[in-house]
Order: structure tokens, then sequence, then C-alpha cells
């Protein structure tokens, strides 16, 4: 086990690196948290709408995001194995990856909110928001999987205020950009709850310029465009493939469970989606300080100092314990005042409180999978992490949150809750697999953890 003295050093590098990606992703994940907000005050009906259409957004977009993660690992251990010269193409062909994305998934959202339109399963009222959402906000997927790449790159060089800079900047901008398109300020037209998706499109702009404008003043050389080059293409998708996939299987099964509650009504819906934002929202820590672990992992690994790398996990598990625990007392004790910000509607409040409780009690197992998965990233064990992801989410999570809430093969049927106790299964599934992952990796030699890496 660590030490003290070395928990301390590893504790002030992960704090120092991560508190601004911190920051960052909360200004973020707080665009999502205006979202709610102002699509509530508009309505319940608005509200549930931009749920639903964010349900299949927010997938798709960590679905990219995936594919791009593995460019900070391979940047980590190129400087931790004294490679700097030749770092850069790492970023120019991920912008070749993130258009082809892009363009993939637009035509997704395009159909999706066709589709919507045609269901007869949803209030109509509710479809046509969500239609509306997904037709203003897939114009802002190109510049968002384009700010990962420059993200990614970036924070693999410790380089995390940029991105903190971005999120910032896009929470103010998105603020009034909401309140403008939702009721039609300024002589805008009044889009109501699909206005979300417009304000968040534009803003996702605005964040792009903000880290190529970071990128150009600090390593102009960098903003040069290659033409494709498949062998890097290929050893970057090899890696991001099945991170992309496992991002896809958790995160969508949690839009999936936000579809299986639709026809419940939406004051379900609703109550269910202000429980998820804030639940999101605080995830925000632990995946933060994933990310400083995943690349301090990985500089560690490119060295071939696999102690250290070791002990910058366990020092970010530790941490991750203790966000937890603060998170989980502060959910239970305040879940009445939060629901309170989300929404006018007393019955979405009581809802939202008595779910909050269930968001509590995953805290624990969610940070610490969250801590263990992103040192997994920084091994480049990218298969591995896609087979936990699909055991904990869709054979444990789904399945079971679905028998509690719509049968009685276990129990009476209890409605929205049996889908929270299914998450919070397949976290602790989640938690106890990556957990057994990385003690086998960090078993293995230093010659076999090299050829691993270099793969």
């Amino acid at each position: 086990m660590i030490s003290f003295e070395n928990y301390k050093k590893h504790a002030k590098t992960l704090i120092y690196l991560g508190f601004p990606i911190v920051l960052g992703q909360l200004a973020q994940m707080s665009m999502n948290f205006v979202d709610t907000v102002v699509a509530g005050k508009a309505g319940t009906a608005q509200m549930a709408g931009v749920s639903i259409g964010g349900s299949l957004w927010t997938p798709l977009l960590v679905c990219g995001q995936g594919l791009l993660i593995p460019i900070g690992p391979l940047v980590a251990q190129g400087i931790g194995a004294g490679k700097n010269v030749s770092l850069n193409r790492f970023w120019r062909q991920g912008v070749w990856i993130a258009l082809a994305s892009a363009i993939f998934f637009m035509l997704i959202f395009t159909l999706a909110s066709h589709l919507f339109l045609q269901t007869t399963k949803i209030e109509k009222e509710m479809a046509i928001v969500a239609s509306n959402y997904l037709y203003y906000i897939k114009w802002g997927m190109p510049a968002f999987l384009l700010f990962f790449v420059c993200r990614f790159f970036i924070e693999a060089k410790s380089y995390t205020r940029p991105a903190m800079m971005a999120g910032f900047i896009g929470l103010f901008a998105n603020i009034p950009l909401n309140y403008i398109f939702v009721f039609g300020y300024f002589g805008m037209p009044k889009l109501g709850g699909a206005g979300c998706g417009l304000a968040t499109a534009i803003v996702c702009w605005i964040m792009l310029s903000v880290m190529l404008y970071n990128i150009h003043k600090n390593s102009p050389r960098t903003l040069k465009i290659d033409k494709p080059k498949m062998i890097v293409i290929k050893r970057i998708s090899k890696l991001g493939f099945p991170i992309a996939i496992a991002l896809l299987l958790e995160v969508s099964s949690f839009t999936l469970i936000s579809l299986l509650i639709s026809p419940l009504g939406k004051t379900t819906v609703s109550g269910h989606q202000v429980a998820m934002t804030t639940s999101s929202l605080i995830f925000m820590l632990p995946l933060s300080l994933g990310t400083a672990t995943s690349i301090l992992v990985g500089k560690s690994l490119g060295a071939g100092n696999l102690n250290h790398a070791k002990e910058i996990r366990q020092t970010s598990v530790i941490i991750s314990m203790h966000i937890a625990i603060i998170c989980l007392t502060a959910l239970i004790l305040f879940r009445e005042q939060i629901a309170n910000i989300y929404s006018n509607d007393p019955l979405v409040i009581t809802l939202a409180s008595s779910i909050m409780v269930y968001t509590a009690l995953y805290q624990i197992p969610d940070n610490i999978q969250m801590s263990v998965l992103s040192a997994l990233r920084g091994y480049n064990d990218t298969k591995a992490i896609f087979v936990i992801s699909f055991i904990s989410y869709w054979i444990t999570s789904v399945p079971i949150g679905y028998i509690l809430c719509y049968t009685d093969l276990i129990i009476q049927p209890i409605g929205v809750y049996g889908f929270w106790i299914g998450l919070i299964l397949g976290l602790s599934c989640s938690c106890l697999l990556v957990n057994i992952r990385i003690r086998h990796l960090e078993a293995l030699s230093l010659e076999q953890i090299k050829a691993k890496i270099s793969r």
C-alpha cells in the first residue's frame, strides 16, 4: 500500500493537474444543468422533451469523445518516453477522425429527429420538442468533437487551463442564449425547449474557437493540417473504438432508461431528469480526477516507472472515496433544495427528491470505478474496458432495472426506482471488475507493459 508521504506528493500533483479540469468539466456540464432549468421554467413538457432529445445527443457525443480519448494517453506516453518531436501527428490525425465521426452522427440525429415525430409512444408535445431539439443541436457536433481533439492533446501536455477557460466562456454564453431562444427575447423566435439545442450548438463553436486560439498562441505549428495518414488514424482508432463502444454502452444504458420510463408520463420523466442531471454534474469531479490519473499513469508507463503508476492509481482511488462521501452526504441532506432549483412543479420536486437518495447511494462505487478505469486507459487496456462496461450495464444494470420497474418477477413493480437500483448494482459490478483487472496489470513486468502500450 502507498505510504502517507508518497500519497501527499501524488495527491498534490493530481489536484494541481486535475483542478482546472474539474472547473472546465463542471462548466461544460453546467450547460446541461442550465438547459434543464431553463426548459423546466418553460414547462414540464418542454423539460421532458429536452430530456428525451438529450438522451440521444449525449450517448453519441460521448461515443465520439471515446474515439478521441486515446490521443491523451498516447501523447502522455510519448512525453514520458521523451518523444516530444512527433506528437503533433496525434492532433492532426485526430481532426480527421472527429470530422468523419461528426458527419456520421449528424445523419443519425437527422433520422432520429424525423422518427420522434412519427412515434405514438411518447406524448405529442414532448415528441415535437425532442425532434426540434435534435434538429438544432446537431450543428454543434463537429465543433464539439474538434474541441475534444484539442482538449485531449493539450491536457496530455499538462496544460489544463485552456479547456477550463473554454468551459466557462461557453457556460457564460449558454445562459443568455438559452433564455433568448427558449423565450424569444430580442426579436428571436420563441422555440421553447428546442431553443436549448440551438444555444448549445452555438456554444460548441465558441468553445472550439477558444481552444484553437490557445493552441495558435502557444504552439502555432501544431495547427498545420496534414493529409490523412492511415497508420496513425488506425492506431488511435484501434484504441479508441473499444473505449467509444464502452462509453456508448454505459451512457446508452442511461439513455435507454430515460426512453423506457417515458411511457410513465412527463412527471416521472422530469423527476428522473432532475436526478440524472444532478448526478451528471457531480460526476464531473471523479471524471476530472480520472483524466488527470490517465495522463499521469500514461507518463509513468512511458518512462518505465511501474511503481509510480501504481501509486498514482492508489492515490486517485483514495481521493475519489473522499469526494464520494462528501457528495453522498450533500445529496441526502439537500435533495429537496436541489430539486427546487429545477422545477416549480411540486410533483416533480417530490419525485426527484426521493430518487436522489438512490443517486447518493451509488457515489462510492461510481467514483472508485472511474479512478481505476482511468488508470486502465493509461495502460491502453481498452478491450477490457469494453467487456467490463458490457457486463456491468447491459447484463446487470438495464435488465435488473427493467424487471424491478415493470414486472413482478422479483418483487411487485416499483416504477422508476427499479432502474435506479439497477444502476447501483451495475456500477458496483463495474467497480469490482476494474479493480480485478488493474491488479492483474500491475503484476506484469516492465517488458510486458512496454509491449502492451506500444501496440
